[in-house]
């Protein structure tokens, strides 16, 4: 031990500076960590509405978008498509779209503003498998419709307005995801009706 006088306004000195370097040490190391919960740019355009024009989509074409990372499929139905809807509403599991895979706007026969346009999510509700687009074929899969998906991962299969087949593995129909027609060739996925 040593007998030298201890210097008290020293020992004060260095406790302030040092408690101040780690003052702002603990900020310089807070400060980008707490920025990082924020979400990326990337990510909040991932989120952002997605604008498709329709003008060009040919009666019965399926064209997909992307949309928070998962495909839309977007089709024209024809008039032969919308009528034949209502014809094999006896083999749906949930024909009036009774559980919420819709906004409340889209909950109809045809899951849409406009009967012309099919919006749904491309995703199975069984595992998450891409259902495939049957136009004209889908006979093969579903006596008594022409046109609809079939997941051939594990049998699923949907009608043109993404209603659920019964006797299927998928329990619900497809998601049909918020959107709007901000203009008559403009289908503004992400953003329901009323809220552009």
């Amino acid at each position: 031990m040593s007998n030298a006088p201890v210097n008290n306004g020293r020992r004060r000195f260095l406790t302030a500076a040092t408690s101040v370097v780690g003052g702002v040490g603990a900020v310089g190391v807070a400060v980008p960590f707490i920025g990082s919960w924020n979400p990326s740019e990337r990510a909040k355009a991932a989120g952002a509405p997605v604008e498709v024009n329709v003008s060009k989509i040919e009666p019965g074409q399926l064209i997909r978008a992307e949309w928070r990372g998962k495909p839309v499929y977007v089709i024209r139905r024809t008039d032969a498509i919308i009528e034949e809807l209502a014809g094999h509403e006896d083999q749906l599991r949930d024909p009036e779209s009774q559980e919420p895979q819709q906004p409340d706007y889209a909950t109809n026969r045809h899951r849409s503003i406009k009967p012309e346009f099919m919006v749904a999510l491309g995703v199975c509700t069984h595992l998450g498998c891409a259902p495939t687009y049957h136009k004209g074929d889908f006979e093969e899969k579903v006596e008594g419709t022409k046109n609809g998906f079939f997941c051939p991962c594990h049998g699923s299969k949907f009608d043109m307005a993404g209603r659920v087949f019964q006797g299927v593995p998928a329990p619900l129909n497809l998601v049909v995801p918020e959107h709007s027609f901000p203009t008559a060739d403009t289908l503004l996925i992400g953003v329901g009706q009323g809220e552009a």
